[in-house]
C-alpha cells in the first residue's frame, strides 16, 4: 500500500499504540486521535479517560506524531446511551461496544478523520479487512484469544474500505513484545475491561441512577416463590451471582440440577415482574436449540445465501455449527432464525448473534427470542 494518511484511534492501551507504530513504520503519515465519549461524572476512580488520555498523549511522543482529543459524548449519548437504556428497560441486555463501534468509532471517528483530509483510518482491534473482487470481508484476527470480529459484526463496505487493522494480523504476545522493544510507555498497562461509562463501577449500581427499580418475585421452575427480586433490568440470563437466593438448598432439587447447585437467572416475565431461577449449569431452560433475531446488518450488503454457517450468541464463545434461515418480519425488515446442532447455553435477548463462514464474518442481528 502506498504511504497515505492515516487516523488511528489512540486510546491509551496498548493495541491502538502499536497499531500507530506499524503504520508509521510502513511509512504513512499518521495522525492520533484521542476519543473522549463519556462525560458525566467522568472520574479516575472508575472511568479512567483522564488517565488514558495522559497515556495517549504519551504514546504520541514517542512515536512523534500529532495527537488531538476529539469529544464524542453528545453523540454516544444519543447514539449508544440512549439505545443502552432502552433495552434495558425492556428487559433485555444489550451490547453497546457492538453500538459504539457502528456509531462512533466507524461512523462519528470516521467522518472527523476525513475532514482530516484522512485516506483510511486504524483502530487496535483484533480483526482484518480483505478485498477480494472490489468487495471488502471482515476477518477474525489471527490471535483466537483476542479475536474482536464479534464487536465489528454491525460494519459496512463503505466502512470497511477505509479501515485497517493492523495488530489484527499479530498474537498478543507480539504487540506486548513490538510495545516493549520500541519503548512504548504503556507496554504493560492492563488491558481495558468492561464499558466505559461504567468502567470498574459496581453495574446495578451504576443503572440504578438511570432505571425504575419496581421489586416482585423470583420464582423456580416449579412455580414456587424463592426470593425477591430488586428489578427485571438488573439481571441477565444465565447470571449467577447477585440474585439473592442463596442459602436455599434444603428446597430440594429442581430438574436439571442437585441440591447444592447454584442458580441461575432463567426466564424473565416482564408482563407478571417476576424473575424465574433454575439450578444447574444445564438445566433445559438454560438450553436453546433455536433463536430468532432481528435488526439485521450484513457485510456484504445482503443476507447470506449459504444455509451451513457457524455463529456466536456471546463475545468469548466458540463458534457453534447452525442453520441459517433468512426472511422478513412484518415491518419488512430483515429477521433470521437460526437452529443450532448442539444446544446453546443462556441465549439473550439483546445480545447479537454473530455469523460466520470459516474465518469471515458476514454480519448478524440482534437476538429477539429462543426457544428449546
Amino acid at each position: 500500500m502506498k504511504p497515505q494518511r492515516v487516523v488511528v484511534g489512540l486510546s491509551g492501551g496498548v493495541d491502538s499504540a502499536v497499531t500507530a507504530h506499524l503504520l508509521k513504520q510502513q511509512g504513512h503519515e499518521v495522525i492520533g486521535i484521542f476519543m473522549k465519549n463519556w462525560e458525566d461524572d467522568d472520574d479516575s476512580e472508575y472511568c479512567s479517560s483522564n488517565i488514558d488520555f495522559v497515556d495517549a498523549a504519551a504514546v504520541a511522543d514517542v512515536l512523534g506524531i500529532e495527537i488531538e482529543h476529539v469529544n464524542f459524548a453528545a453523540e454516544y449519548k444519543d447514539r449508544v446511551f440512549a439505545e443502552f437504556l432502552r433495552e434495558y428497560e425492556a428487559g433485555r441486555t444489550p451490547n453497546p461496544d457492538v453500538l459504539c463501534n457502528a456509531e462512533i468509532k466507524f461512523k462519528a471517528f470516521l467522518d472527523h478523520a476525513m475532514r482530516l483530509g484522512a485516506a483510511k483510518i486504524a483502530t487496535g482491534h483484533y480483526a482484518r479487512v480483505r478485498e477480494r473482487v472490489g468487495a471488502f470481508e471482515l476477518l477474525k484476527g489471527l490471535d483466537p484469544l483476542k479475536d474482536q470480529s464479534y464487536f465489528l459484526h454491525r460494519l459496512t463496505q463503505a466502512q470497511l474500505s477505509k479501515t485497517l487493522f493492523p495488530v489484527g494480523e499479530l498474537p498478543k504476545t507480539d504487540v506486548r513484545r513490538i510495545a516493549a522493544e520500541i519503548g512504548l510507555p504503556n507496554a504493560k498497562k492492563k488491558d481495558s475491561t468492561g464499558i466505559c461509562f461504567i468502567g470498574e463501577r459496581p453495574f446495578r449500581e451504576f443503572l440504578n441512577r438511570y432505571l425504575a427499580n419496581t421489586p416482585g418475585p423470583i420464582k423456580d421452575d416449579r412455580g414456587r416463590t424463592i426470593g425477591e427480586h430488586v428489578g427485571l433490568s438488573f439481571y441477565t440470563l444465565g447470571q449467577r451471582k447477585g440474585i439473592g437466593i442463596g442459602g436455599l438448598k434444603e428446597r430440594g432439587a429442581p430438574r436439571g440440577g442437585g441440591e447444592h447447585d447454584p442458580w441461575f437467572v432463567a426466564r424473565k416475565d416482564m408482563a407478571g415482574n417476576t424473575l424465574y431461577a433454575v439450578q444447574g449449569h444445564d438445566h433445559p431452560w438454560l438450553l436453546s436449540h433455536h433463536l430468532n433475531a432481528d435488526d439485521t446488518s450484513w457485510i456484504a450488503g445482503h443476507a447470506p445465501t449459504l444455509a451451513a454457517l457457524a455463529a456466536k450468541t456471546r463475545y468469548r464463545q466458540q463458534d457453534a455449527a447452525c442453520v441459517f434461515g433468512n426472511a422478513l418480519d412484518s415491518a419488512g425488515e430483515g429477521a433470521f432464525d437460526l437452529r443450532f446442532e448442539q444446544a446453546q447455553w443462556a441465549v439473550t435477548p439483546g445480545q447479537s448473534a454473530v455469523l460466520y463462514d470459516g474465518e469471515v464474518c458476514l454480519g448478524g442481528g440482534v437476538i429477539a427470542a429462543a426457544t428449546p
